[in-house]
This record gives structure tokens, C-alpha cells and sequence, in this order.
């Protein structure tokens, strides 16, 4: 007689498999200052810097139009939160090239600033980490822009509600990955010299 335990269904250890931890490769503030210095085209360069700097996702910057510039304050509106809008604030260097870039580009407040695809702005995304030898996703600028407030010592508040506008803080916790050797001995030099 052949006998099978009543828990071993696919059903029921698919329901119960352990959780994977996901780690993700956090780049260096200097790999993603050499990618934005590197982009020549205006247009990309501003897309990378709001991802990177602005901590946004690539849906949002391509959403943006003219009339949603309100200097270091960006309007987002319809955000991945549901709610009607929500705002991100940018440096003022990048504030004033982007404003530049929609005056130029720009014929009516409702244009947008960068009409492309999703696809083309993540290809552009890719070619411009393979510029400096990484594989890059949109979503690792946006990362990047959480890890590097974090250890510039931004509380972990900021970080989640105003830089990535999550609702919960452990979703931001995940964002920030692990320490990189460099960045552990950086700190540890920065504590004790």
C-alpha cells in the first residue's frame, strides 16, 4: 500500500515555500555620477538625473509635463499610491536644466517633457550603464536615490515618504540593500579618523 503525506500538495508548499531574502547590487554614487556626466543628450541626461537624484520611478518622469514643474517641486499626478498627486522635490541644478530642456521642447503647459515610450527610455537606461561597463535598470537609479540618502544620513522617514513617497517603511527597508565592502570601510574610516 502506498501512502502520501495529505500535507504534500503543490497547492500547500507553494503556500508555505520559505520567503527568499531579495538582495540587490546597490552602484556606487560614483558609477551613477560617471553615467549621468557621460550622457551628452540632454533629454537622457535629465531622465537618468530625476531617477537618480529625484528618486523616481521611469513612469513618473515620463508623465511629467511642463505645467507640473514648479521649481525644486515636481508634481506627480495619478502616482502608483492611488492618490490625485503627490510632489517630489530635485536639486536646483537639475530643476533649472529641466526647466530649460521644457522651454525649449515644450510648445503648451500640458505637453509632456518627454514624449517616449517606456521602452525606448529603459533601452536608454540600459546603454547608458553599458557606457561604463554595469547593467542598468531604470529601477536601480531610483534605488541608488534611496541608498545614497540613507547613508548620507537622511532620516529613513524622509527616505520613504518624501524621496520614494512609500506608505510603509519596511518597503523602503528593502530598497536599501546591503553594504558593499567599500562603503562598510568608507564609514568605519568617516567614524574613527
Amino acid at each position: 500500500m502506498n501512502f502520501q503525506n495529505p500535507c504534500d500538495l503543490p497547492m500547500l508548499r507553494k503556500l508555505f515555500r520559505p520567503k527568499v531574502a531579495i538582495s540587490w547590487n546597490i552602484i556606487e554614487k560614483e558609477t551613477v555620477d560617471e553615467i549621468i556626466f557621460r550622457t551628452t543628450k540632454v533629454r537622457n541626461r535629465s531622465i537618468l538625473e530625476l531617477m537618480a537624484r529625484g528618486g523616481m520611478r521611469i513612469g513618473e518622469v515620463l508623465k511629467l509635463k511642463w505645467n507640473d514643474l514648479q521649481d525644486r517641486k515636481l508634481i506627480i499626478r495619478e502616482p502608483k499610491s492611488g492618490k490625485e498627486q503627490e510632489v517630489v522635490f530635485i536639486p536646483q541644478k537639475v530643476a533649472d536644466r529641466l526647466r530649460e530642456y521644457a522651454r525649449q521642447n515644450c510648445k503648451n503647459p500640458n505637453d509632456r517633457i518627454f514624449p517616449i515610450t517606456y521602452e525606448a527610455a529603459r533601452i536608454m537606461v540600459l546603454k547608458a550603464g553599458n557606457m561604463v561597463g554595469i547593467y542598468l535598470r531604470p529601477h536601480d537609479l531610483r534605488r541608488h536615490a534611496a541608498t545614497y540618502a540613507s547613508r548620507a544620513g537622511v532620516p529613513i522617514e524622509i527616505i520613504s515618504k518624501i524621496i520614494l513617497q512609500h506608505a510603509n517603511l519596511s518597503t523602503t527597508q528593502l530598497y536599501l540593500g546591503k553594504i558593499s565592502d567599500t562603503e562598510a570601510i568608507r564609514w568605519i574610516e568617516n567614524l574613527y579618523a
